[in-house]
């Protein structure tokens, strides 16, 4: 099998059906002699930030001169993306080693076990081959990223962390996870052990409570962040200058390359592991590493005046729409915006249109099954965007070229879905090596 076949069956394999237990992961992990034991873990949850956390940690260990792993969900391009070694992709050669090394043991399970073990999920999958690609490179570090809640996710499978961080929490994928913020944060703080610290975001006292119960229950020591340890020095349209002083540690100043202001919390979350974990970092350590991360997708700039945000559930719109208000008081604002269908659109719809004075939107169609048809953004669109000019274009290819010439002079917004940022930065890149 090839690297195309590979990732072909990968593909294929069930993304959005029933988990397995956490028993058929382990039995896997089992065959391939425990490799997770050998490796020093950082396990992130979270409803929006988690992956900017996972980001952040990598740089700051990463430049720290540690060996450092990175296993994140979802890519937006390669599924490489996933993978990362010391903030590098893995290669097509090491990704196909790990699925024939991974899939042999499953193989062997399901005829030795038919009646016990199941096939791996398309999460699992990658999981198990994340952990076989950290263990052949002998990453000492290795930060997860959860899949889906956290409780029952395939990376809770993991004994003891180093630490635990849970990111803010929204009301995301409630048919799997509970109606509320407090079930929601319960399946979250599933990912706390006994004895590990965790540092979480307390901004929500119904979410806090819930993760303080679950970290005395664990004797875990718990560190809390909140909007009122920071404070914002400078912003402008490339980085954000704050300081932090949450009580825990003398304060620092310290910068990041976002025009995002929701990445500071994610940011001030990220510090405060780096610091907890005491793995005698310096503070040059910790800003080196918050100056040189960068995360795909993420108020991300990728051409002049064009940026791209994955936002794509209701917390992370009102994020959104932070920011981009602040661009509407200097220039014209164009939007380019899709959906899949088991998100709360039509509430996103509404956010951006009832707080950001743009010109125009072009609304597309994502390239999956789970897509949201044009006419019927454009129809949302038409009820709350009060007589702005609505173009629909199923086509993301002609969406973004119609969106690029009516930006003008202005800036362009590309949100609502990681699948139509992944389609996007593909085209991008394929211009940019034409």
């Amino acid at each position: 099998m090839n690297y195309r076949e590979a990732t072909a069956y990968i593909d294929d394999t069930p993304r959005f059906t029933k988990k397995n237990t956490l028993e058929n992961t382990k039995a896997v992990l089992a065959a391939m002699g425990h490799p997770e034991r050998r490796m020093k873990l950082i396990h992130v949850a979270g409803s929006n930030g988690k992956g900017s956390v996972c980001a952040y940690l990598s740089s700051i260990l990463t430049t720290a001169g540690k060996q450092t792993g990175l296993f994140v969900s979802p890519h937006l391009v390669d599924i490489n993306e996933r993978f990362q070694l010391n903030q590098q992709p893995v290669s097509d050669e090491e990704f196909l080693e790990a699925f024939e090394g991974v899939m042999e043991i499953v193989r062997r399970l399901l005829k030795e076990r038919p009646d016990q073990f199941a096939h791996p999920t398309f999460f699992e999958l990658l999981f198990l081959m994340g952990i076989w690609i950290f263990d052949r490179n002998h990453m000492e570090y290795v930060i997860l990223e959860t899949g889906l809640g956290g409780r029952f996710d395939a990376t809770n499978v993991i004994e003891k962390p180093l630490i635990s961080v849970i990111t803010s929490i929204s009301l995301e994928h409630t048919e799997y996870l509970g109606d509320t913020y407090e079930l929601i944060a319960g399946e979250k703080a599933g990912i706390i052990k006994e004895g590990c610290p965790v540092v979480y975001d307390g901004t929500r006292p119904d979410v806090e409570a819930v993760i303080l119960a679950k970290a005395e229950a664990m004797h875990a020591k718990a560190y809390a962040i909140r909007p009122d340890m920071y404070k914002i020095l400078m912003n402008t349209q490339k980085t954000i200058d704050f300081s932090l002083d949450t009580g825990y540690y003398l304060p620092m100043d310290i910068s990041i390359t976002s025009v995002a202001e929701y990445q500071v919390m994610n940011a001030c979350e990220a510090v405060t592991a780096a610091r907890v974990l005491d793995l005698g970092l310096t503070e040059e350590d910790i800003h080196r590493g918050m100056e040189q991360m960068r995360w795909q997708g993420r108020m991300e700039t990728v051409l002049p005046g064009v940026i791209f945000d994955g936002a794509h559930n209701d917390s992370g719109v009102e994020e959104f729409v932070k920011t981009a208000r602040k661009f509407q008081k200097d220039t014209k604002v164009t939007l380019l915006f899709s959906c899949v269908k088991e998100k709360d659109y039509e509430g996103m719809i509404r956010t951006i249109c009832g707080n950001i004075d743009f010109d125009c939107v072009v609304v597309t169609e994502v390239e999956s099954d789970r897509l949201v048809p044009a006419s019927e953004l454009a129809q949302l669109f038409g009820r709350y965007a009060g007589g702005r000019r609505i173009v629909e274009q199923p086509s993301i290819p002609e969406a973004f070229d119609q969106a690029l010439s009516m930006k003008e002079d202005g800036i362009l917004f590309c949100v609502g879905s990681l699948y139509l940022i992944g389609s996007l930065k593909r085209i991008v890149r394929s211009k940019q090596d034409a």
